[in-house]
């Protein structure tokens, strides 16, 4: 990408933010590095998890009934009030899609940064898990995939959570 492009496209960003989000649309964010290091983890090698987790659609399946059940957990959901969701649904699918080896790049910010100010404590990332583990089950990961995943993010712990 050019100076001039990445320029108009900061621009566009910007006037986009001075008129407000529309509905379902994502809020603007203040400019950051894209990087698949973002993600927090590396890849699994082949296509097993992808499969696993069914595919792009699975994976969409996986984050969107993630996010809907965390929203309305109680354990939890105060988390969310007030959050980009439209964001934060994109970004996890990408994530997801990035760490299951599905050709997906992840254009969200890194993990302490995202997570920064929002007052994690380890009884809420725990139902995060729960509720993740909800999701899988419905979209019928197998429980040895499921704990493949974990095992791949749990390390992203502790930086999100307030120690």
């Amino acid at each position: 990408m050019s100076n001039s492009q990445a320029l108009a496209i900061l621009s566009l960003a910007a006037l986009l933010g001075a008129v407000g989000p529309a509905l379902g649309a994502e809020e603007p964010v203040k400019p950051y590095l894209h990087s698949n290091d973002n993600a927090g983890a590396q890849p699994f090698a082949g296509d097993h998890m992808l499969k696993a987790f069914h595919g792009r659609e699975g994976i969409g399946r996986v984050v969107d009934g993630l996010v809907d059940g965390a929203v309305v957990d109680p354990r939890i959901a105060d988390i969310f009030k007030g959050q980009d969701l439209e964001r934060l649904r994109r970004t996890l699918k990408e994530q997801f899609c990035y760490i299951l080896n599905g050709g997906c790049d992840y254009s969200g910010r890194d993990m302490k940064t995202s997570h920064a100010d929002l007052g994690i404590q380890q009884t809420d990332f725990n139902a995060l898990v729960e509720d993740l583990q909800r999701s899988m089950d419905h979209e019928g990961v197998p429980f040895r995939d499921q704990n493949r995943l974990l095992a791949k993010l749990a390390p992203m712990e502790h930086r999100v959570v307030v120690r």
